[in-house]
């Protein structure tokens, strides 16, 4: 009898799976199953994959087969999801797989988790018990088991005092499952009274949800038109039909309040999965997920890939939100991962946003005329209550010119002034972080730049520091200028969050101010703290970044002032106008959400531009049809295809030769028009020289598959990298 072999996917930057010999008379593991296996010098996680290795080696040369954890196999959809993932972003199957595998101590096995709770029946020791230990008692009983050190901090006891307690049975030692921690069991909580439009859409999605299938779905909606707790209605469906949810935001850490929404609805914490997870974190969620015992995870884009068994439904909350791009590693968009996901799963895909972009609408008439699922758009014309739609103004800062060293016009100042008094709150946006985007010495002109990027260093005053925003190079703000040496010549120019605070600070002296941008919150913690103390009324004004934008509710909140509207439209970015409108029309939405009518103060240099004439007339349909009749003019997405080509090297010439040579090999095709190769917007990254290629393709044209052809009659030197961006977002 010849030797039989398994097929394991590697987390390696490889094709395919590679061929594992199996201990004599071992059946094969099933497709799916997590394994140890040797590779090269050392020992790594695969999965048992569904297809055949390409490379057939002799029986006597291939490696044994390793360890077959004790852990549920990956899901079969989330196998095919990924494989299809790959073929679609031109990325190696090991590389989409090490997405999936990104918590290592996952397959490890778990250190024991001790916990202290009640015994069952009589307690122990029959003599009367003191104060502090009946109040160890009665906080178990409302608490559950708890770990020692967490115990004894909120008992106000010593260990010492929870040790004897145990040792007299008193309470008990319990060894805790680790995913049973991690457990997220949603009950039914009655849901919020909704207007007959919100109830009618919320039926129709738990319609949806309830029957299954391959439907793709999209709710729009106002900002604070209730589109959460209409999409709430369809997770409570899939729950009750016995099936898990997973649901995506933008900036998960961030999300305080839609925690709370979900907490109230379901009258407990989804599980939650980001990057500002412990490592511990990471391993009991996962394992929570793997074992079926979190029925809903809310997280970010790599939430996409954990091992979720039984999914039901996949929700994309702000879709329009660029966010959901990965940009280094295998660069993918969890929109189409999600798309790719929900289809191998044949779940309903719902997708959620008061701006949808233009590829969502464009897709889901395509897909419509297809007839291929089932297709919805459903659109939420209101605001949830009695809130009416703020009043956008454009401020022409051509004519109306901040006073001396100000950023803030008169009418805006004015604004500012009349909502403090009136006991209201307002919000500042200026989506740059900082003190001032550039610092140059008067006397010489020099100017501070990365010295690993081709980019400016931003000053922050918090810190005294100067900083690159794209390799976070930082160095200490001088005293001097380092080229002439001239003393107390150097000059911030132009503003950033933090100067903008200095004004307030100047022009509403008694204002309670704070700063909401990535260096200021950063994890959910800092950020529920930011927004309780708005909510409690600790704030005046708030100043900070698009972080502001992403779903906040302030009821008291009646002012937004955009300090520089037009910051978004510069560039070679076909979406500009696109993401511009987006943006500002969501962070608009943010004032007035209650009785009283928002104002929102838009200072603009180019008032005519129709991003401005679209928000200030009300008229989104009107702006959309323009932008999509240019795009369609231009072929440009969602009428075309775009992938980008970077090489990155440290050495300048060879990475340019490469590009020249990678140009040269590129296939010839009537629906393919290749661009470049030229340097990179951002020539010089983490000292790494770029040079870019674009490829411009017609709709007709399987893009990732002339890719394929391209690069597979391309040999590139092992010190130049090239990143493949297929659909990219970014044109940096």
């Amino acid at each position: 009898m010849s030797p039989k072999a398994t097929p394991v996917l590697v987390p390696l930057p490889l094709e395919g799976p590679f061929d594992y010999l199996l201990p004599e008379g071992e059946a094969p593991p099933r497709p799916g199953s997590y394994v140890r296996v040797p590779f090269g010098k050392r020992e790594v996680v695969g999965v048992v994959w569904d297809e055949a290795a390409a490379a057939k080696v002799d029986a006597r040369r291939l490696k044994p087969l390793g360890e077959v954890l004790d852990l549920p196999s990956m899901p079969a959809a989330l196998r095919l999801a990924m494989s299809r993932l790959a073929a679609e972003t031109v990325a190696p199957k090991g590389a989409v797989l090490r997405l999936a595998l990104s918590v290592p101590q996952a397959f490890d096995p778990a250190p024991a988790r001790r916990v202290y709770g009640l015994p069952e029946g009589p307690k122990g020791e029959v003599a009367p018990l003191d104060a502090r230990r009946q109040g160890v008692l009665k906080l178990l009983a409302g608490t559950g088991p708890l770990p020692p050190a967490e115990l004894a901090r909120a008992a106000g006891v010593s260990t010492a005092i929870l040790k004897g307690m145990a040792e007299k049975g008193q309470i008990k030692v319990v060894e805790v499952d680790e995913a049973e921690e991690a457990a997220c069991r949603p009950g039914r909580v009655a849901p919020l009274d909704l207007t007959a439009e919100q109830a009618g859409a919320a039926r129709y999605l738990a319609g949806e949800a309830e029957k299954g299938g391959d439907s793709l779905l999209l709710l729009e909606g106002l900002p604070g038109a209730g589109k959460t707790e209409v999409y709430l209605e369809a997770v409570d469906a899939a729950l009750a039909a016995g099936r898990n949810v997973l649901v995506l935001l933008p900036e998960i850490a961030l999300s305080a309040q839609w925690l709370e929404r979900f907490e109230r609805r379901f009258g407990t914490p989804p599980a939650l999965w980001h990057s500002g997870l412990t490592s511990v974190q990471r391993r009991r969620t996962w394992k929570a997920v793997a074992t079926g015992k979190a029925r809903v995870v809310v997280g970010a884009r790599s939430a996409l890939f954990l091992p979720m068994p039984d999914l039901g439904l996949i929700v994309i909350d702000e879709e329009h939100d660029p966010s959901f791009k990965q940009e280094d590693g295998v660069i993918y968009d969890a929109r189409i991962a999600a798309r790719l996901r929900a289809e191998a799963e044949g779940v309903p895909l719902l997708l959620v946003s008061a701006t949808p972009s233009l590829e969502t609408l464009a897709l889901l008439d395509g897909t419509a005329a297809e007839g291929r699922r089932t297709v919805a758009h459903l659109r939420l014309k209101g605001r949830f209550g009695t809130a009416p739609l703020p009043r956008i103004e454009l401020v022409d800062l051509k004519r109306e010119r901040p006073p001396g060293a100000s950023f803030l016009s008169p009418t805006l100042r004015d604004a500012l002034r009349a909502t403090l008094d009136a006991g209201e709150q307002s919000m500042l946006f200026l989506n740059r972080r900082g003190y001032a985007p550039l610092t140059l010495c008067r006397a010489c002109g020099f100017r501070f730049r990365c010295p690993n990027c081709s980019a400016w260093l931003v000053s922050h005053r918090f810190g005294q520091k100067l900083q690159c925003h794209h390799c976070g190079y930082v160095r200490p703000a001088p005293p001097h200028c380092p080229q002439c040496g001239t003393v107390d010549s150097l000059v911030a120019s132009g503003p950033g969050v933090e100067r903008v605070a200095e004004e307030i600070a100047s022009l509403l002296p008694g204002a309670r101010t704070a700063v909401m941008t990535s260096d200021t919150v950063g994890t959910a913690t800092q950020a529920n703290r930011l927004v309780h103390a708005v909510l409690e009324g600790r704030v005046d004004v708030l100043i900070g970044t698009q972080l502001m934008a992403k779903g906040h509710h302030f009821p008291k909140l009646t002012l937004v002032g955009v300090v520089d509207g037009d910051l978004g439209l510069a560039g070679g970015d076909p979406r500009a106008a696109e993401r511009t409108f987006q943006l500002l029309y969501q962070l608009a939405g943010r004032a007035g959400r209650e009785a009283v009518t928002g104002r929102v103060l838009l200072q603009t240099h180019l008032p005519d531009h129709p991003v401005m004439q679209a928000l200030a007339r009300g008229d989104r349909e009107r702006f959309l049809a323009a932008e999509r009749a240019e795009r369609e003019d231009g072929g440009m997405p969602p009428f075309g295809r775009l992938a980008a080509l970077i090489l990155q090297g440290a050495d300048a010439p060879l990475v340019r030769r490469m590009g020249r040579e990678l140009a040269r090999a590129a296939p010839r095709d009537d629906d393919a028009l290749v661009l470049g190769p030229a340097p990179a917007p951002l020539s010089l990254l983490r000292g790494r020289y770029r040079e870019r290629l674009l490829v411009k393709a017609t709709l007709d044209l399987d893009l990732p598959g002339y890719l394929r052809r391209w690069l597979a009659a391309v040999r590139l030197p092992g010190s130049v990298h090239l990143a493949v961006d297929v659909d990219p977002q970014s044109f940096l």
